[in-house]
């Protein structure tokens, strides 16, 4: 077989035995790396440590790899006012999400032969979520349907965490200023004390 040290240099072609005497003088293995190669080739090397690195390697790998959710939203073309603000509300929080958003136009009966209504909506979409979304895939017709592909930006999912603290903070400001005008109604509800003494000392008509 073919001999590498592990550093990486050649020790030419050694016998199977010798090349395991080798590994084992120097307390480290001996693996086979190629062993279609004619001759087979071999490796010194300490395999649990390369073991372990390549385990780690992988984790990272993994660590780094970010599952992308895909979510999917269908509207028409004739989309009303209010159905097309929800539908915008959804894409909206899916963004925020991290997720993907495919965003489809679905075309029936003499619809198809307006594809640009289809086009022009999806657009608008773009337009008004552009703070979260940007186009990935522009919006192609696929049979009676039109698609385009949204994905989230930087700024997705970072305001979100603000608002609600400041809705929190809202929350907890209002029964504070209940209770100081509760408190200011009933002291203005109470006689004053001036007004007190003067009745008692008005003199008594006879």
């Amino acid at each position: 077989m073919r001999l590498i040290d592990e550093d990486g240099s050649q020790l030419g072609i050694k016998a199977t035995e010798e090349a395991r005497e080798y590994a084992y003088g120097k307390n480290l293995d001996l693996v086979l790396v190629a062993a279609q190669a004619d001759p087979p080739v071999a490796r010194v090397m300490d395999y649990g440590k390369y073991k372990y690195e390549q385990e780690q390697k992988a984790k990272q790998a993994r660590k780094h790899q970010s599952q992308v959710q895909i979510k999917e939203i269908k509207l028409r073309p004739k989309i009303g006012v209010h159905d097309y603000e929800t539908k915008k509300g959804h894409v909206v929080r899916f963004l925020n999400q991290r997720a993907k958003v495919k965003v489809t136009i679905m075309f029936r009966g003499r619809e198809q032969q307006h594809p640009d209504r289809g086009r022009d909506l999806l657009l608008r979409l773009a337009e008004d979520v552009k703070e979260l979304g940007l186009i990935e895939s522009p919006p192609l017709q696929d049979g009676r349907n039109m698609v385009m592909l949204l994905g989230p930006t930087k700024n997705a999912g970072v305001t979100t965490d603000a608002e609600g603290e400041e809705i929190e903070r809202s929350e907890e400001a209002v029964p504070a200023d209940r209770q100081r005008e509760a408190v200011a109604t009933a002291r203005d509800a109470e006689p004053q004390p001036r007004e007190e003494v003067r009745e008692a000392e008005a003199p008594a008509r006879g």
